[in-house]
């Protein structure tokens, strides 16, 4: 056990610590991404809002949530650790003639972590924690026409606080009940300050990503001249790229049908 904590606490288990979670949230990502474009759905906020409360009330999802959260904890506190003990360790970068390459997200992957990190604390607060202790989420009713499968979305008043879902069928029409989170997105996104940042934040997650991924598998060791290339292409295209677009299309997409009506 001891020598178990002993790697642990050294500078390369931090490493392998943070190579995991790295891509552990990694995973999230894409996951996230998938959920969330669901708020392009052209159905009233239904396909968005019931995802919603799906995540916030399945207990294997919930679970899975916490570890996340961890997860998120552990990268930035191991990320501050290591970053303060290597600039204690060379207060003066050594002079060097012929220096290695580096890119410019690897120089500055502590300022695109802490911008994360408060965009993590800003986004979870604005949506993730109004959505389960404030009264500031709103409620929606759906009324399916089992017949037609036509549907149709009002504001809803629900009789007790303590609302969170309901399901039930009148004559023809299924009635859903739910938390509506989709007008809680919409409003955030018409802000254009919080669209900025937001875009900004994403522009930090391709950079950090573009460099963090790939570096985690050099960290685990994995490591093949024919594989190599692959986590390059990954790592570039799908994590610096794609799903960073993916997030920022929302928001400027949401401010933009906010200008409109």
């Amino acid at each position: 056990m001891s020598e178990f904590k002993q790697t642990f606490n050294s500078s390369l288990g931090k490493k392998l610590i943070m190579a995991l979670t790295g891509l552990f949230l990694c995973t999230f990502l894409i996951v996230h991404l998938g959920g969330n474009l669901l708020l392009f759905s052209s159905d009233g906020g239904y396909s968005f809002n019931m995802y919603a409360n799906f995540l916030t009330h399945f207990p294997p999802i919930e679970v899975v949530a916490y570890l996340l959260y961890l997860a998120i904890l552990v990268h930035a506190i191991y990320a501050l650790v290591l970053t303060i003990k290597n600039r204690k360790a060379r207060p003066v970068a050594y002079a060097t003639v012929n220096k290695s390459p580096t890119t410019w997200s690897s120089k500055n992957m502590g300022l695109l972590g802490s911008i994360l990190f408060l965009f993590i604390v800003i986004h979870m607060s604005d949506f993730w924690f109004n959505y389960k202790y404030s009264d500031k989420i709103g409620y929606k009713e759906y009324r399916t026409n089992v017949n037609t499968d036509e549907t149709t979305a009002t504001d809803y008043v629900p009789e007790s606080p303590k609302f969170e879902k309901s399901v039930t069928t009148e004559g023809d029409y299924e009635v859903i009940r739910v938390k509506d989170l989709h007008a809680r997105v919409a409003s955030s996104f018409s802000n254009i300050f919080y669209v900025i940042f937001y875009v900004i934040a994403m522009g930090a997650v391709s950079f950090h990503l573009v460099h963090g991924f790939q570096s985690a598998f050099r960290t685990l060791g994995w490591v093949h001249k024919k594989y190599t290339p692959i986590v390059y292409f990954i790592g570039t295209w799908l994590f610096a790229v794609i799903i960073p677009i993916g997030f920022a299309a929302m928001p400027i997409v949401y401010y933009i049908l906010s200008l409109s009506k």
